[in-house]
């Protein structure tokens, strides 16, 4: 039974629009991560999964310890039903009554762990944490610097670059009895986040293999510098690097003692241009056929879940399955409808379903209340996402 039968049996009773993961694809994606972080313990990036069930399923497996939030919100709360011990805020928060949540929580402080890049940070969680000792973690700028400076390439996220910017904020925050120093953190975002087999492109794919090269032996020089300048400061629990399209890279790095993953557990279409590993789509939607316009062309109701990132069609969810259909080029993926085209379309009929890959990991739960979790060719569970347990943390 090829891939579309299997879902469209397993679904059959649903009424779509709906999401669903396909649970064996799930769990291979979980062991290849694990393979490919070496012993070294995954931090799940709960930004990438957006399923409170899904996490706690995660978190069972060998590999994988802690969870890296993207609210203090969201960590408060995952704190809240003790899904982990080891909560790292990835982003720092200006939010004060969630501070002041924080530190009115003997539990969740002595399990979430705040991040920081500067001291304005450091004042906001002192002048919020009414003296309760808070853990903080500093963020690395990891991005690559060429041509002395001239050209930046990565994510804009910490201004501290240098072991020197680095170790002058864990002294300030060794000075303060309010906080207490655990980890370091740096994502090089020009190395897990961008595939390096653009399709089409050699040209491309060659300059940036290039560059994460280049990137990656400058990062590792660098990191090993800063952990060893911030140890004479400070007892670090942990030093976390990564992501899902770096894990072996930063993994092999003596200094990183845990790396950080998510999206790769979904597999959406934007990790698929990686020369270093292959995932398997495992987070799916489908949305229904509900007209006929023409010959090859058929419109489904709803698609428009866009995501976030440059505006450009890499942003578009991709229409999977069947294979051959594309997006007409004046409207794309609609608010309530979305027309598709193709020779696959004269063998679609009403109430059939057309099956989508989004481009990003977690956002898709943004849209639905629930995933249908497909195991072989049945759904053996329903569980809700952040959204439908009433949440958007974001």
């Amino acid at each position: 039974m090829d891939l579309r039968a299997r879902y469209d049996l397993a679904t059959a009773g649903l009424d779509a629009p709906f999401a669903a993961v396909d649970m064996d694809a799930f769990h291979a994606n979980a062991a290849d991560l694990t393979r490919r972080a070496g012993g070294k313990p995954i931090r799940v990036a709960s930004k990438s999964v957006r399923c409170r069930p899904l996490l706690e399923r995660v978190l069972a497996l060998d590999g994988f310890a802690g969870i890296m939030a993207f609210t203090l919100p969201e960590a408060l709360w995952l704190a809240g039903h003790r899904l982990s011990d080891d909560i790292l805020v990835a982003y720092p928060t200006a939010d004060r009554a969630a501070l002041a949540a924080l530190a009115a929580d003997e539990h969740a402080a002595a399990t979430v762990t705040l991040m920081v890049d500067s001291a304005d940070h450091l004042d906001l969680i002192e002048e919020c944490a009414g003296g309760r000792e808070i853990r903080v973690c500093i963020d690395i700028d990891a991005g690559y610097r060429p041509l002395g400076g001239r050209v930046r390439i990565g994510a804009r996220r910490s201004p501290l670059h240098t072991p020197e910017q680095v170790a002058a904020l864990a002294e300030q925050i060794a000075k303060r009895p309010g906080l207490r120093l655990v980890g370091l953190m740096a994502y090089e975002s020009q190395i897990a986040g961008v595939g390096d087999r653009p399709p089409g492109r050699p040209g491309r794919a060659r300059a940036i293999r290039a560059m994460q090269a280049r990137s990656r032996l400058e990062l590792a020089r660098r990191r090993a510098a800063i952990v060893r300048a911030v140890r004479r400061i400070a007892e670090l629990e942990f030093v976390n690097g990564g992501g899902t399209g770096s894990v072996e890279k930063t993994a092999a790095e003596r200094a990183v003692t845990e790396v950080a993953a998510g999206s790769g557990l979904y597999q959406p279409h934007l990790f698929d241009h990686y020369s270093n590993f292959t995932g398997r789509p495992a987070a799916l939607f489908a949305l229904p056929v509900v007209r006929r316009p023409g010959p090859k062309v058929v419109t489904c109701l709803g698609g428009g879940y866009l995501a976030s990132g440059p505006g450009d069609t890499m942003r578009l969810p991709r229409p999977y399955l069947p294979a051959g259909l594309s997006y007409d080029g004046e409207e794309g993926a609609g608010e309530v409808q979305t027309p598709l085209l193709g020779d696959a379309a004269d063998l679609l009929g009403l109430g059939d379903r057309v099956w989508f890959r989004h481009t990003k990991a977690g956002e898709l739960c943004e849209r639905f209340d629930a995933l249908h979790l497909i195991e072989g060719d049945q759904v053996t569970g329903t569980v809700p996402t952040y959204r439908g347990e009433g949440h958007a943390f974001l």
